[in-house]
């Protein structure tokens, strides 16, 4: 397979051309697992092809700027970049409906709001309350903002190269869009910050992430982890990554 390593900036590569040949090839398998993970709960209206050549172009932009000398492993570097492409293709297409954003801005800004008076992660009855709807209202509502959860989490990560329960070697792009390695590297502080608001979740809340995110499960791998329909497993990481996303908010803000 031969895959283009053109030039993307007008920075000197610090690596030869053979060696960025080769780095692409190895790695075209990042662009897909990235994806595919962002795309996973994403409406058919967004293409996948769509956000894999993006996924395409921050690799190539990361053989360009990569410098070994660093410290930084490629992997972890190339991945800030490749998201990073990604999440700016998915927001130029403007996907969510206004209805959706506005509902899921709801849903966000009730949890916050409850985590500010209670000190403490809200629960889902205390939620429901608050919003005013019986259970299955309340689980149509999750089900309805899936979409908004799984975007919202990928820009809260942007805050961070590395969220604890993530693989190692897969880092967030930061919201400043620094591709620095030196800069990615760190940011131990935040890191802390993040995985204290995941500790914080509700224990099922938790364990969805962490079987998410750090296994790499599959929802509908979950649901048979947990013995509960994968429909469930989609409404729990919903609310799992708004109490996430919101508390983190807080903490930032402070």
């Amino acid at each position: 397979m031969h895959v283009s390593a053109e030039r993307c900036d007008s920075a000197e590569p610090v690596l030869s051309h053979g060696e960025r040949e080769e780095l692409i090839k190895k790695h075209v398998g990042l662009v897909h697992f990235i994806v595919g993970r962002v795309s996973v709960r994403l409406p058919d209206s967004v293409e996948r092809e769509d956000l894999e050549s993006a996924g395409l172009i921050g690799l190539i932009k990361a053989t360009d700027r990569f410098d070994p000398g660093r410290g930084v492993k490629f992997a972890t570097y190339a991945s800030t970049v490749i998201r990073g492409e990604v999440m700016e293709a998915l927001r130029a297409k403007d996907w969510a409906p206004r209805s959706v954003r506005r509902r899921y801005r709801q849903l966000e800004q009730c949890i916050a709001q409850l985590q500010g008076q209670l000190g403490r992660q809200p629960t889902e009855a205390e939620i429901r309350r608050a919003l005013q709807l019986d259970e299955q209202e309340y689980h149509a509502l999750l089900a309805a903002t899936s979409h908004m959860a799984v975007s919202s989490l990928e820009e809260m990560m942007e805050m961070e190269e590395s969220v604890q329960v993530t693989a190692s070697d897969r880092p967030i792009e930061p919201s400043t869009n620094d591709d620095d390695p030196a800069k990615i590297a760190d940011h131990e502080a935040l890191k802390e910050l993040i995985a204290q608001a995941v500790d914080q979740l509700p224990e099922r809340d938790r364990v969805v992430i962490g079987l998410y995110y750090q296994d790499e499960l599959t929802l509908r791998e979950i649901g048979e982890v947990l013995s509960i329909t994968e429909s469930r497993v989609c409404q729990i990481h919903t609310q799992a990554i708004t109490r996430l996303r919101t508390r983190m908010e807080q903490k930032l803000a402070a």
